[in-house]
């Protein structure tokens, strides 16, 4: 009996999967196998949104497979302990996985081919499974990753990509292999009651739908809060129900600004990727350090609190916040200035910032967020690491008639643009009437002369 086991991480999807297809190859039969890994819930990244979204994808996943005569194998545990006895249940001479970059996927590639070659199995790692480039596949002359994203984004256009797999259309699952239960969405507590469900079917719905209405205005409505505009597939992308090289290759075939605009974000979540990768140190260590004296969480307790909770005076800041908490999933723009707002405006250490929104995020990838948070900070790869966003020029902007602030802070509900991004300067009886609204926590010109004095700017 030939048996291979392909280990589900962040690919919980069958079309266009390398690993899947590879270990199917020659009519072998195949363990598809998930490991609710014990280390990823001692590093606190197992929080209930993701849960429960991984819950409805291992549920279709597993859907996926029935169909196709196959079924999902769940173990809980150590992952390598748990690869290591399914393998040797089941008889299995090959494991087969996607590449990751973060430094725990690193350092757990290596613990599972070391433990699989002293019981006699080979374990296959496939690039392009999780990006569309892979880590590594483009690089500068002078270094190991680009530090900046044009030069980048120029290579990485230029890149040969595979072609996008089909499903497979039979998957034959040994006997041997056992299952615990799969996870059930309903028994998690404290789930965000507007998250967006979670699975490839849901992800290749939503994509059809975006490829069909959404990607051809992506270029002049992305940025617009209101219109809820993007495409909403990080989720998807996080948890691997889509493959971005699918992505592209549809959104390149849509043609168009709007398709164009949408490749440009994909390459952005490669080249972040890229650069942790490179640098696994800058999840939690300034990547270009600016000597910042940050406030911390416990210095600026207050206005942290009132950060979290969406009531930092600012409407535009605690409409995205309160979307955050409700949906676990917050607009791109609106995600840009409540991270500028804290690291720049409170002067409030990134990674405090960086923390809540992993709490929440259905979406929340380490890459993609953390790097994001230090481009924000101006500590990462921004090429303007002094730059503000001013929240009320950005809610005038991106939320010119009040919509966005008026469906999360309905404090506010009564007024009408531009009063309603600027309440507190209301007067009398006027402010008395939106006094459940609280006043700024902070002068933005004093938060900003703050930030450039820290920063020495002059």
């Amino acid at each position: 009996m030939n048996v291979s086991v392909v280990l589900f991480t962040s690919d919980l999807r069958l079309h266009d999967h390398p690993p899947l297809r590879a270990a199917l190859d020659g009519s072998r039969q195949v363990v598809p196998l998930f490991v609710r890994d014990r280390a990823v819930a001692a590093a606190g990244f197992a929080v209930p949104n993701r849960l429960a979204f991984l819950a409805d994808c291992l549920r279709d996943l597993d859907a996926g497979l029935r169909a196709r005569g196959g079924r999902l194998v769940v173990r809980s545990g150590d992952v390598v302990d748990e690869v290591c006895r399914v393998a040797a249940e089941t008889d299995a001479d090959e494991v087969h996985m996607a590449a990751d970059v973060s430094a725990y996927a690193h350092r757990r590639e290596a613990r599972l081919r070391r433990a699989l070659e002293a019981q006699g199995c080979r374990l296959h790692v496939h690039d392009a499974v999780t990006t569309a480039v892979p880590p590594g596949a483009v690089t500068p002359a002078s270094s190991d990753h680009f530090a900046v994203f044009t030069p980048y984004f120029r290579q990485w256009s230029r890149q040969w990509l595979r072609d996008a797999l089909g499903a497979p259309r039979t998957v034959r699952v040994p006997d041997a292999a056992r299952s615990g239960e799969l996870p059930v969405r309903a028994e998690i507590s404290e789930v965000s009651p507007g998250l967006a469900s979670g699975g490839e079917s849901e992800g290749r719905k939503r994509l059809a739908a975006w490829l069909r209405g959404g990607i051809t205005a992506y270029q002049d409505r992305h940025d617009d809060l209101a219109a809820d505009a993007t495409s909403r597939l990080s989720p998807h992308l996080h948890f691997g129900t889509l493959s971005p090289v699918e992505l592209v290759h549809r959104a390149r075939g849509a043609g168009g600004p709007g398709a164009d605009a949408f490749v440009r974000q994909l390459a952005w979540r490669d080249f972040h990727r890229q650069v942790l990768a490179a640098r696994p140190d800058a999840a939690t260590a300034d990547y270009r350090t600016r000597h910042d004296r940050w406030r911390s969480e416990r210095a600026a307790r207050a206005d942290v609190e009132a950060w979290r909770e969406g009531r930092t005076g600012y409407p535009v800041v605690d409409a995205a916040m309160r979307q955050l908490r409700h949906e676990g999933w917050m607009h791109n723009r609106a995600r840009l200035l409540t991270a500028s707002f804290l690291a720049k405006t409170l002067y409030v250490d990134w990674r405090v910032g960086a923390r809540h929104f992993l709490a929440l995020l259905v979406d929340g990838d380490l890459a993609s967020n953390q790097m994001n948070w230090q481009w924000v900070a101006g500590t990462g790869t921004d090429t303007r690491p002094g730059r503000v966003l001013n929240p009320v020029g950005q809610a005038k902007r991106h939320d010119p008639d009040g919509a966005y602030v008026r469906r999360w802070v309905p404090e506010l509900a009564g007024l009408d643009a531009p009063v309603v991004h600027e309440p507190w300067k209301l007067r009398g009886p006027e402010r008395a009437a939106y006094d459940a609204y609280p006043d700024p926590i902070v002068d933005l010109s004093e938060g900003l002369a703050r930030f450039k004095r820290a920063r020495g700017y002059g």
